[in-house]
């Protein structure tokens, strides 16, 4: 495909992803310079069909971008009210109180928000300032300079055939070239990974780590509806299975987001995300919320987890990673969007004055000094041994020594310096022969569903003829390696379904990709013990539609 001819437009700054760290960026270059020609491309259908977060969002990024916010119309609509968390047994919980918490998990002054719906309106804004955005315009490659510098992206190549070649109606996309490339791509981005692998920017830093958030939103009955509550659990049904724990945020409408995190960096390969989660909402305190209630969105995300200690190195000649690119999550607070925004706003500070020097393509260091030095690093840095902690002492011991560490961090010290995070969540994988399947209990249909059923949730869909953008490096070894050694994992982890072993009698099992279904969580490029798969973006407009996720 390398002699394809494509058109070639110019920019000052070119940004892929239309989520909160690639807006925000858009926002703050034009309200520094309105003359600046900034482009924004997104995959998703539309700005927000590709968004999901919790979420309750802390506005302090919000507001250092756009302070009257608020006058404007944004859709923070819910303040907090209530802050619960328990301990949950399979029967019963134990709350834990609010008071010996460090003050950095207050959720007051925080709202209960749809990301999806939030992301919308920071595209409105950035339109209004005059940012060009293209929706449905996948970025499927990178286009270098002469010197190795990232000088652009390929956006909005349509109508290969399912081999790759070029289809009838193929159509060769464009070439986007910009003085610099913002790559918002979110968690696990193809650009950012082939990035931060050309560069070889984690270099010195601990590896990502990673958790699967699945979430649903629930219309409730109006009697259970507490608007403003936010709720978080940890416990069951994990146990010492895996690290994770829920949350449920009641919003406005009678609505609620119930959601549930499950840490990637688990070892029984028998374990099944997607099961526990609906197996959770089979708690007391959960059915007895849903019941009579319907569900009416169901998504799924990877979630950067690793902090202060895996944030690799965010800039390379002519590109910049922001947001989740980089991984700014406090995983405590569940909070990473304030972050996101930050991120973009800093990067775009830094390009601005790059720009007005006369300079580009060249490495954009103030703004990875702005980020590990500044609002971002500070929030970071005081959490940064929670994770680890949790990894390798387990749940109980991790929540006295990491509220101690929190706690003394606020105060600039911590008795545990800075802790490093192990292997990869793909090398934590064990091996099947050391475990035992897990018996879960069958859906019920109305609390609990089986993963297609909910996958229409998400309203996703590819168009079929496309090559499959879930690559496998060696086709041999999901068959030959990973269902003898792991028993083929990607049957669970995947909270959609894409990946079955089929067995016939008296055939070979096979190996069958359901890409249709991928709601672009990107679990399997980075939990498949033999990292065979590789995560690219399909065709653009291609994927999930959420609502207001």
């Amino acid at each position: 495909m390398a002699d394809i001819e494509r058109e070639a437009m110019e920019y000052d700054v070119v940004i892929v992803g239309a989520g909160p760290a690639g807006l925000s960026a858009a926002i703050r270059l034009k309200q520094l310079d309105a003359d600046l020609n900034v482009v924004v491309l997104e995959k998703g259908s539309e700005v927000g069909a590709h968004i999901l977060s919790g979420a309750v969002l802390d506005p302090t990024g919000l507001t250092a971008l756009i302070p009257d916010w608020k006058e404007k119309g944004a859709p923070l609509n819910v303040p907090v009210k209530e802050d619960n968390f328990f301990m949950l047994g399979e029967a019963g919980k134990i709350r834990v109180p609010n008071w010996p918490m460090p003050p950095l998990m207050n959720n007051h002054g925080n709202y209960i928000v749809s990301m999806a719906n939030v992301c919308r309106w920071m595209g409105e804004q950035a339109e209004e300032l005059g940012v060009e955005i293209f929706p449905g315009m996948a970025c499927s490659e990178l286009v270098y300079g002469d010197n190795g510098e990232v000088k652009g992206v390929v956006a909005g190549e349509f109508g290969k055939n399912p081999d790759g070649t070029p289809g009838p109606a193929y159509e060769p996309g464009m070439e986007l070239h910009g003085k610099y490339v913002f790559l918002s791509e979110g968690v696990r981005g193809s650009l950012s990974k082939e990035v931060i692998a050309k560069y070889d920017l984690s270099k010195g830093h601990c590896p990502q780590k990673f958790g699967i958030g699945m979430k649903e939103i629930w219309e409730v009955d109006p009697a259970k509806h507490k608007e403003g509550s936010v709720t978080h659990t940890m416990g069951w049904p994990l146990g010492s299975n895996a690290g994770g724990g829920s949350f449920i945020y009641h919003l406005e409408n009678n609505q609620v987001y119930v959601g549930f995190v499950v840490h990637l960096n688990y070892e029984n390969p028998y374990l099944f995300p997607y099961m526990e989660f609906q197996r959770f909402k089979h708690h007391p305190i959960v059915a007895e919320l849903l019941e009579g209630g319907k569900r009416i969105a169901y998504g799924a995300r990877a979630i950067s987890e690793g902090g202060y200690q895996s944030m690799p190195k965010m800039v390379a000649p002519g590109v910049a990673l922001l947001g989740c690119s980089v991984g700014m999550v406090n995983v405590p607070r569940i909070k990473g969007n304030h972050n996101a925004m930050l991120s973009g706003k800093a990067a775009a500070e830094a390009a601005y004055e790059a720009i007005q020097a006369g300079r580009s393509a060249d490495e954009l260091t103030a703004y990875e000094t702005e980020v590990r030095g500044g609002a971002i690093g500070q929030d970071l840095k005081k959490v940064r041994n929670v994770k680890p902690m949790w990894s390798k002492w387990g749940l109980l011991p991790s929540l006295a020594f990491g509220g101690l560490d929190m706690w003394t961090n606020t105060l600039g010290f911590s008795f545990f310096g800075t802790l490093k995070h192990g292997k990869t969540d793909a090398a934590a994988t064990g091996e099947a022969a050391k475990f035992k399947p897990i018996d879960y209990p069958k859906p019920d249909g109305k609390i609990s569903f089986d993963r297609l059923t909910n996958v229409s949730f998400s309203f996703t869909n590819h168009a079929e003829d496309q090559p499959c953008h879930l690559q496998l490096k060696d086709p041999s070894v999901p068959l030959s390696v990973n269902l003898p050694k792991y028993a083929e994992p990607a049957q669970r982890y995947c909270p959609a379904g894409v990946y079955e072993v089929v067995e016939e009698e008296g055939k070979d099992p096979r190996f069958v990709i359901n890409f249709q279904n991928c709601v672009h969580c990107k679990t399997c490029d980075i939990k498949d013990p033999s990292q065979n798969i590789n995560w690219v973006t399909p065709q653009g407009g291609d994927g999930p539609n959420y609502p207001n996720m």
